[in-house]
């Protein structure tokens, strides 16, 4: 039974405490007033905690450095993977000094940009969210929203002229957008998350007729669930209902060559079970599956798509139970099918190629140690737009059989796009490879700690050659939503380990490194055991000599941010610092403010009891509002006022908490932004957040300005085990 008492305008005017009574336990929340953002009242509160950042932050030394080095490893030209469609080649690219990608198209004249942010939007503020071109090329939609909320428009333009073609349609956010052939275009699909703009579900849009005309194709009955849909072999449509953030989905299959586009016939691959499968329809006609069903890790099955529950599927990659099986890829020939498989072991990538019976061909080289990510297979254009093939095609290029991209990086090198075709020895650079730049000599050691229950929790450390045994650490975790850790390429984790730095991983339950079992190991009501992994993971780290209780601070953003506090809270003296950025912290409240409310699966319901007893064990807010906090580390907080996700509140209420009930010697701490959210941002807003974070962290462990020179060098990784 949830009750609370409604406050009038005069009572949050006056700041004064609601109160809500939850199955029978009187929860007082003084600072429910922080959650209307926009009240004056707040924007005062928010006036006072800017200067209090600003003055604080004028005292660390590491502030100019850190913003520097950061500033010079980010000034690289980045690729997306290309797109081609008929005889262009779309992609994404920043350039070294600008603040956003653009989108630009290769078309026989050389680069031309069919759309810029910073264009459309000189302000800065506005980010490219997504875009998807149609078959012939003639068009491409794309996606974009303003202010860091993530919620915005899809504008369809004209490739050759880069202008809209018809009005936007508004209120979409990540949408993904299946065009279908050009005999039938141009037409898409796409899909609505929520209620807010037209009902959640799978839509089909008509370029330029009216939005009125636009086609349900496919409405989401169940509560929260999150609609997906493409369009594989320019026949196939997949459509997918995502279960709030749990692993779970259901799977549907329609034949386009065989029913109406605006009523398709959907066979159910899979529904109502706890299964997770991602589906790609190869060139042979076979269904091919990345799925949990009977492998918590992953495999990939194959089946009929006229026999496609899962009773009918045929295994042909086995799961591996030490490495989560991130993504596939099928291409080939319907003769020569080739599959290349994605795995994560411990943060670090392994890719190899198999055969379209899953026989292991070869593993794929990589540039070293790190994190392959959007591995996708292109269709070749005849598949894709439904004509007939060219006989005439070259065996071994892509429009015979499609190509293979994906984008690796690793802790010390910037994100590289690659391209594969089937029967290659390795991958190849795209666009073609300048000289590379130097990079940075890291160390990667792996250890172990033991949780409170018994289980072994692995923790990852980076440091750069010839780094002191001894120093300044910031331990990091995450441990939510079932995502493993990867270890790609971060300007401010480099820039941390060349000032002299330690960084660490708690790779804590809640996380996907070890598969199904250690996400839910770590969720809804044993979330506490993640925030018990790290809280071992900072004492085994002081242990072992990497640094002391003051020199280690704890780090992690949104779900991660939830982790970080809640140790802080629970063990007061585990560290010496903490940086949550955009935490949760009222898990009370969690699910009406922001996205809570999808969250369910992984942190459970106020409306449970068991849940909600479970909640406010670890909830950071109350354990600040009971305790005081006064012995509490020194604590920056990031808020974000465009951020829809978790929602700003969330830091503007447990800094209030901290400040207002402690009283400790150490600083609380409030870095709050107006025009950005959860998501992507322009480069120098993001260097300006990173550089001010780790520069507090620098400040409150003792890292100091230094010479630069430790561990620079082109040198290959190495890994210890401990």
């Amino acid at each position: 039974m949830v009750s609370a008492r409604t406050l009038g305008p005069e009572e949050r005017a006056g700041n004064a405490p609601a109160v809500d009574i939850v199955h029978g336990i009187r929860i007082t929340d003084p600072y429910r007033w922080l959650e209307h953002g926009d009240s004056p009242e707040v924007h005062a509160w928010l006036d006072e905690r800017d200067r209090e950042f600003a003055m604080a932050a004028r005292g660390w030394p590491m502030r100019q450095p850190l913003a520097d080095d950061i500033r010079e490893l980010v000034s690289a030209d980045l690729w997306s993977p290309p797109v081609r469609r008929g005889r262009a080649v779309f992609a994404t690219r920043r350039d070294r000094d600008a603040e956003h990608p653009r989108l630009v198209v290769f078309a026989g004249n050389g680069e031309r940009t069919v759309f810029d942010p910073a264009v459309f939007d000189p302000g800065g503020t506005t980010t490219l969210d997504a875009w998807e071109p149609s078959p012939d090329g003639r068009y491409v939609a794309v996606q974009t929203s303003s202010g860091g909320t993530e919620r915005g428009s899809l504008r369809v333009l004209a490739t050759e002229t880069g202008l809209p073609v018809e009005e936007p349609i508004w209120g979409v956010r990540y949408s993904h957008v299946a065009w279908l052939p050009g005999a039938r275009g141009p037409v898409f699909y796409y899909v609505r998350r929520d209620n807010g703009d037209g009902r959640r579900g799978v839509w089909l849009h008509r370029v330029a007729a009216p939005r009125r005309d636009d086609v349900l194709v496919h409405a989401c009955t169940a509560e929260r669930t999150v609609p997906g849909v493409r369009l594989r072999r320019g026949r196939w449509l997949l459509i997918s209902e995502s279960h709030g953030t749990g692993h779970r989905n259901d799977l549907w299959l329609a034949d386009l060559a065989e029913c109406r586009a605006d009523a398709p016939e959907l066979t159910t691959i899979h529904s109502g079970i706890e299964v997770e499968s991602e589906a790609e329809v190869g060139p042979d006609g076979m269904l091919y599956l990345r799925t949990t069903h009977g492998a918590p890790m992953r495999r990939v099955c194959r089946t009929a798509p006229d026999r496609c529950a899962p009773e009918h599927w045929e295994e042909l990659v086995a799961e591996d139970p030490t490495a989560t099986l991130d993504g596939f890829a099928v291409a080939g020939t319907a003769a020569a099918v080739e599959i290349l498989v994605t795995r994560t072991r411990l943060g670090i990538s392994e890719l190899t190629a198999h055969s379209g019976e899953g026989h292991l061909l070869r593993p794929i080289p990589l540039p070293g140690e790190g994190m392959v990510t959007r591995l996708e297979s292109h269709e070749p254009a005849w598949a894709r737009t439904g004509e007939a093939r060219d006989h005439g095609e070259r065996v071994g290029t892509a429009e015979h059989g499609g190509e293979i991209t994906f984008c690796y990086a690793d802790v010390a090198t910037q994100q590289i796009v690659l391209t594969y075709l089937p029967g290659w020895p390795e991958p190849r650079r795209w666009p073609e490879p300048q000289a590379p730049p130097p990079t940075d000599h890291v160390r990667r050691e792996t250890l172990t700690c033991r949780s409170a229950d018994g289980t072994q929790v692995p923790i990852t450390v980076f440091s750069l050659e010839g780094a002191p045994r001894s120093g300044p650490t910031i331990l990091h975790a995450y441990g939510g939503f079932g995502r493993p850790r990867q270890f790609g390429f971060s300007a401010t984790v480099l820039a941390w380990l060349r000032a002299g730095g330690r960084y660490a991983v708690a790779h804590v339950r809640g996380g996907g490194d070890g598969g199904r079992r250690w996400h839910v190991e770590g969720a809804r009501r044993a979330k506490i055991r993640s925030v018990e992994d790290l809280i071992a993971a900072a004492d085994e780290l002081v242990a072992m000599g990497y640094c002391t209780r003051a020199s280690l601070c704890l780090s992690g953003g949104s779900a991660g941010g939830l982790l970080v506090l809640a140790a802080a809270m629970l063990r007061p003296d585990v560290c010496g610092s903490v940086i949550a950025s955009a935490p949760l912290t009222d898990m009370a409240r969690f699910e009406r403010l922001g996205l809570g409310a999808m969250w369910t699966r992984e942190f459970g319901t106020v409306a449970d009891p068991g849940d909600f007893a479970a909640l406010l064990r670890y909830s950071p807010y109350h354990h600040a509002l009971r305790h005081g906090g006064s012995d509490h580390p020194a604590i920056l907080l990031t808020g974000f006022h465009g951020d829809t996700r978790t929602d700003a509140a969330h830091p503007r209420k447990m800094c209030a908490a901290l400040r207002e009930h402690g009283s400790g010697t150490r600083p609380v701490l409030l870095r709050y932004e107006h025009g950005v959210g959860h998501g992507a941002r322009a480069v120098t807003r993001a260097i300006d957040l990173a550089a001010d974070a780790h520069a507090f962290a620098a400040a409150q462990t003792g890292l100091l300005p230094a010479d630069r020179t430790v561990g620079a060098g082109v040198v290959p990784s190495q890994q210890e085990e401990r």
